[in-house]
């Protein structure tokens, strides 16, 4: 079997290549450029195609003659939505069987623009014939890596909301791992499911546990968001309307999920849990 990872050189799709090749999956990786080429490699790449979202022709070629693509949209560009849709069409258009996209958790929360812009990705997705996989993943446990630094040197995990919010995590590997099975067999096709860790936590909750694994007093920050987006050093106003629009809207709801069924159902164990990831963080 041959799959496409399209977004292949990004930090959540790269996690998806080392299932398939346990699985003796041939990977071609797609990149934007040449330039790219020895980083997919060493990922475990078989083949390489250079393509970009907004060139239907090279999404094409990029998707001839592979049997199945797995895709996540690039959150909160521009035309998110016009881009999954055109990996799409691209692979109707390459006769593709199998096609596993990887969506959000609640994709018809119409005010964040990153859940909102998969939904046409899912409806193109369900008209196209191909046999299908959506997943919605909750917040990734990936995203504490970018933080990690700062919990070490300052003794503080802060994000530009209510830290008595709770939200719901799951580890992207676990996601890739449920990519993989869906890729290289037939019980999960035709269906779309939520992946959660088990259960709820707030950051009060979350730096306790960062505390625990440390050994040492770990504080939940709450910055202005204007404070936050400036340490982060994102300039991107695309971005920067997007993540303000997310985090204003987690202020107020958190992001609720958490309910571990199907993760478990579909691995056959426990999913990896956030006490877990956080003693992996700590060891690294």
């Amino acid at each position: 079997m041959k799959v496409l990872i399209a977004g292949a050189t990004g930090k959540y799709a790269s996690l998806v290549v080392p299932e398939l090749k346990q699985r003796g999956v041939t990977v071609r990786s797609l990149i934007r450029n040449e330039s790219k080429s020895e980083a997919v490699r060493q990922q475990g790449a078989d083949e390489i195609a250079i393509a970009d979202f907004r060139d239907p022709a090279s999404l094409r070629a990029a998707a001839s003659g592979v049997d199945g693509v797995f895709h996540i949209n690039p959150a909160f560009a521009p035309d998110e939505a016009e881009l999954g849709v055109a990996m799409v069409e691209a692979a109707v258009s390459a006769n593709v069987q199998k096609f596993v996209f990887s969506s959000v958790i609640h994709p018809s929360i119409s005010k964040l623009s990153n859940h909102a812009a998969k939904r046409p990705v899912e409806e193109a997705l369900y008209e196209s014939g191909m046999e299908f996989t959506v997943l919605q993943p909750t917040m990734f446990m990936q995203n504490l890596n970018s933080s990690w630094s700062a919990v070490l040197e300052h003794g503080r995990f802060s994000l530009p909301y209510s830290k008595h919010v709770k939200a719901s995590y799951v580890d992207y590997r676990d996601v890739a791992e449920v990519a993989a099975l869906a890729l290289t067999g037939d019980k999960l096709s035709y269906g779309t499911f939520e992946l959660c860790a088990p259960g709820m936590v707030n950051r009060v909750e979350l730096v306790t546990l960062m505390s625990e694994a440390l050994g040492r007093t770990i504080e939940a920050g709450e910055p202005a968001f204007e404070e936050w987006v400036q340490a982060a050093h994102i300039n991107d106003p695309t971005i920067k309307e997007g993540l303000a629009r997310m985090y204003a809207n987690y202020n107020r709801y958190g992001f609720p999920g958490g309910n571990s069924l199907v993760l478990q159902a579909i691995l056959g164990r426990n999913p990896r849990s956030l006490k877990h990831y956080i003693y992996e963080l700590k060891s690294r």
